[in-house]
């Protein structure tokens, strides 16, 4: 399906007319009333502009029009969210060709209607064999003209850009994440990344098994021991052409591809989700491939470490104490904290081989979180106030919510260890969320803009695609408006 932006008027095919609903809704209704074939008295009566809201009519030549409500003040999130619900639900009823009046809206609003078309066409039925023919409207047929004042084109085109560069990553991102394991291993999302770098341009590392023994990395080694599959250490690295001296920053994400939780194992009953648990993975290669794309400049490195957490008699036990990258000891109280482990060894290795100006790392990382955000924000740790500032407002753009959370020097007391420089679970029914940014903030090694993000109220969630939790995609939009945020601080 091609999207192209007009300031004319769609000569054939359904049109979309969203409507907000304000004061002077009346109004719109009314003025709206000609077009349509229908009283105004009718229109006012049996539309509010709810968000969600539809109302389908056939114009006066026999186009279908429909009215989408958008309810009050719609942010970025509210607009992605509208769009994507109307076209999946819509999606097999949709002509070739269709057509979006945004004319009376700013330029701006063009990027969540775009993410939210393009994720309304998501199949989730990846494995099925008797799936039904894609919807016309998402072939190669299809065709979207969005409408937009002329005034606002430019706008419109940037939103545009950036909103296409982001929906085919996040696509791409959803399908790994709801893949199960015997179909998604650490060597996948290598493979994944080579074949991305080679597209766009950037640069990807991975190292094997042997070459991490050769490296010592002994943290995420040691999460893998239970496991036949091997564990992989990826690293994708954007730099720009022509740009003197660019900001780095630096991303590591949490790549378990599938987590029975080891020794100290997961109860049975929602098991089979935890092939979600690469989702800071995603969002990292997400954001390296989207930051390609458009050609950002700024210095983009991102590592995702990578592995099972099975079980079997080579299994890292509770009690063990390994070796992280950095050469700080790591006691495993528990087993099924392995995210932390394996971050270590990522953060460790991002610190001494690149030295970012920014470090963050992203993880489906603790239940702790969802206790205390449920599936609304991930939770945000940083000692630094500045980092904490400008994420929370890429954030609040996006409408990916974070929410900051201490980390306060009173809570390394649960993070230590009697026979090892630090233990990798506190033990204790409270604060987990936070006990797990302490551990990591110290494989920081004091990085002076360093932040965590817990993710894993976010990452898998309730969508319209399934009846069953599946991948959001969580965290490249926001990634990628704080890179922007950067960028514009530079100018």
């Amino acid at each position: 399906m091609n999207i192209t932006l007009t300031t004319l008027s769609p000569e054939a095919g359904d049109l979309i007319i969203p409507v907000l609903q304000s004061d002077s809704l009346a109004d719109q209704l009314a003025h709206l009333a000609p077009t349509l074939g229908v009283s105004a008295e009718v229109l006012q009566r049996d539309f509010k502009a709810d968000a969600k809201e539809v109302l389908a009519v056939y114009g006066q030549n026999g186009q279908k029009i429909y009215l989408l409500g958008l309810g009050k003040d719609p942010q970025e999130m509210d607009w992605l969210r509208t769009f994507r619900k109307f076209f999946f639900d819509q999606k097999s009823k949709l002509p070739a060709t269709l057509a979006i009046d945004l004319t009376t809206l700013e330029g701006s609003v063009v990027a969540g209607v775009v993410l939210g078309v393009r994720g309304g066409g998501y199949d989730l039925k990846l494995y099925q064999t008797d799936k039904p023919e894609t919807p016309v409207f998402y072939t190669a047929a299809g065709a979207l003209a969005l409408q937009v004042n002329p005034d606002q084109q430019t706008v419109a085109q940037e939103a545009l850009t950036r909103a296409e560069a982001i929906a085919n990553t996040q696509l791409q991102m959803l399908d790994l994440m709801n893949a199960p394991a015997n179909y998604k291993k650490p060597q996948t999302l290598a493979d994944w990344a080579v074949a991305s770098g080679n597209q766009f341009g950037y640069s990807v590392t991975v190292l094997d098994k042997a070459e991490l023994e050769r490296q010592k990395l002994g943290a995420l080694l040691s999460v893998s021991q239970g496991s036949d599959v091997p564990p992989v250490l990826i690293i994708a690295e954007y730099k720009p052409e022509g740009v003197e001296n660019p900001r780095k920053v630096g991303l590591v994400g949490k790549g378990v591809t599938f987590d029975t939780g080891g020794v100290s194992i997961k109860t049975s009953s929602n098991m089979h989700l935890m092939k979600s648990d690469m989702g800071g993975a995603a969002a990292v290669l997400g954001t390296v491939e989207v930051a390609a794309k458009l050609k950002l400049p700024i210095h983009v490195i991102g590592i995702v470490p990578s592995t099972e957490n099975s079980t079997d008699g080579r299994s890292t036990k509770p009690g063990d104490v390994v070796t992280a990258y950095s050469g700080k000891t790591i006691e495993i109280i528990d087993t099924d904290a392995e995210g932390r482990v394996i971050l270590a060894d990522g953060l460790g290795y991002m610190v001494r081989n690149y030295q970012p100006d920014v470090l963050i790392d992203l993880a489906t990382l603790t239940g702790s979180v969802i206790a205390t955000l449920g599936y609304h924000a991930a939770g945000l740790f940083t000692p630094n106030d500045d980092l904490a500032a400008m994420l929370t407002k890429a954030a609040n753009q996006t409408g990916e919510r974070l929410w900051r959370l201490p980390v306060w020097d009173a809570y390394t007391e649960d993070i230590k260890s009697d026979v090892a420089d630090i233990k990798n679970y506190s033990g204790k029914p409270v604060a987990g969320a936070i006990s797990a940014a302490k551990f990591l903030e110290v494989f920081s090694e004091k990085h002076p803009a360093w932040a965590h993000l817990d993710i894993a109220g976010m990452a898998f969630s309730d969508t319209e695609f399934g009846s069953q939790k599946n991948a959001t995609g969580f965290g490249i939009r926001l990634l990628i408006a704080y890179l922007q945020l950067i960028l514009a601080g530079k100018e």
